[in-house]
C-alpha cells in the first residue's frame, strides 16, 4: 500500500470523501444519499481522506460543536481495505488536525458495534443513553486531545 493523507479542503478532495462514504457505508447498508449527507456536510466541513496510489480508500469528517470541541464522524474504510489499521490512522489524523486547530475534545457518536474500536483509541462513553438515529444506534464518546501539536526536533 502507498497511503497518503489528505486534509481535504477543495471540492475534488471532498468528492473523494463522498465516494468512500457511498461505497463503504451507503451501498453496504442501504442508506440513501438523502440520509447519508446531512446538514453537517457543507463546503466548510473538513474531511480527512486516505488514498492508496491516489485512490480514496478511507475518510472521516470533522466539524465544530463549540469553541473547545469538535465531532469526528462518518468514519469509513472501504471494505477491501479493512483490517489494515486505516480506521485508526484516519482517526489519528483527524485528532491531529483538531489539535492543530486548537480543539481540546474530540467527540464521536459510535455505532453500537464499534464502541470497542473507539475505546481502544482512548474514547470514553459520556453517558449510557443510546442515540437512535435514522440508520444506526449510537453511543456518544469523547476523548481529550492536546491542542497545538509540537514538532519533534532532531
Amino acid at each position: 500500500m502507498n497511503i497518503e493523507v489528505i486534509r481535504a479542503t477543495e471540492t475534488w478532495q471532498q468528492a473523494g470523501a463522498y465516494y468512500v462514504r457511498i461505497q463503504g457505508m451507503a451501498r453496504q447498508h442501504g442508506i440513501t444519499l438523502r440520509r447519508e449527507f446531512d446538514g453537517n456536510d457543507t463546503p466548510d466541513t473538513k474531511y480527512i481522506i486516505l488514498t492508496d496510489d491516489g485512490f480514496p480508500v478511507a475518510t472521516c469528517r470533522l466539524y465544530e460543536l463549540d469553541k473547545d470541541s469538535a465531532m469526528i464522524g462518518r468514519v469509513v474504510v472501504l471494505p477491501e481495505y479493512r483490517g489494515q489499521g486505516l480506521g485508526k490512522r484516519v482517526m489519528d489524523e483527524a485528532e491531529l488536525w483538531l489539535s492543530d486547530l486548537g480543539y481540546q475534545t474530540a467527540v464521536v457518536e459510535s455505532r453500537d458495534v464499534a464502541v470497542n474500536f473507539y475505546r481502544h483509541l482512548g474514547y470514553n462513553e459520556t453517558g449510557l443513553e443510546v442515540i437512535h438515529g435514522d440508520t444506526f444506534d449510537c453511543i456518544r464518546m469523547e476523548k481529550q486531545i492536546l491542542p497545538f501539536r509540537t514538532e519533534m526536533k532532531e
